[in-house]
């Protein structure tokens, strides 16, 4: 039986206002700038030495690919009360410079300087973080693989051979988020004019923070204090 004209109108004019005034309260009574994403993106977490040697092998490459830097003398900035990070960084970088045939003095003068500076960042709220891309994805189809019917199976268990078979093939990539990140800046300077700047970004595990600080600014522990009143 079908509703007169009238009455399916009368139905159907207050859920139009609603998404009338619902789209005019979004346009027009946001009284503070609505808080939006950045488009989706990825991050390579650094916590190998490994991955040092990776950047290095990078840096080496992209430094002798640049005509202003090509068969100049370089001379590599090493200082002693450097962290773990930029002493190890320091070596993998020589040897990668060495290893392409660069012109590598140990002598600063008339050679073009290269440093490298390394910054920890630390995030105290970040807020709402949603999964990694295609996780909910992922588990839906391990559900999904695991509900269908296996009445021509002996054994239901096998249901989930699939499932984990997907799972292997795309968890490689997956790593668990950090507060911490590390911003590495390498540098080729010659005199007062810096003729290559490249900074990478990574995230790096939370107890590694230490070997990407000097020695003078790791945090040391805090001995507890003792307070003794003279008033009787």
């Amino acid at each position: 039986m079908r509703l007169p004209r009238l009455q399916r109108l009368r139905y159907a004019l207050p859920l139009l206002l609603a998404l009338a005034l619902s789209g005019c309260f979004y346009r027009y009574q946001a009284q503070a700038p609505v808080a939006s994403s950045y488009p989706y993106s990825e991050q390579q977490r650094m916590q190998a030495a490994h991955h040092w040697e990776i950047l290095a092998e990078h840096q080496a490459e992209q430094i002798l690919d640049n005509e202003r830097l090509r068969g100049q003398p370089l001379h590599l900035v090493a200082d002693e009360h450097d962290g773990e990070f930029s002493r190890g960084f320091h070596a993998l970088l020589t040897s990668a410079l060495v290893r392409r045939g660069a012109w590598v003095t140990t002598r600063p003068e008339a050679a073009i300087r290269v440093d490298f500076d390394v910054e920890a960042v630390t995030h105290n709220d970040r807020g709402y973080l949603r999964p990694p891309h295609g996780a909910l994805t992922a588990v839906a189809a391990g559900i999904a693989v695991a509900a269908l019917p296996i009445n021509q199976w002996r054994e239901p268990a096998l249901a989930l051979i699939p499932a984990a078979a997907g799972a292997d093939v795309i968890s490689g990539s997956w790593v668990a988020r950090s507060d911490q990140e590390v911003i590495i800046t390498t540098r080729a300077i010659d005199h007062d004019r810096i003729l290559y700047s490249s900074s990478q970004l990574y995230y790096i595990n939370e107890g590694d923070s230490r070997h990407y600080a000097a020695p003078d600014h790791r945090d040391e522990p805090v001995l507890p204090s003792v307070s003794i009143s003279n008033e009787w």
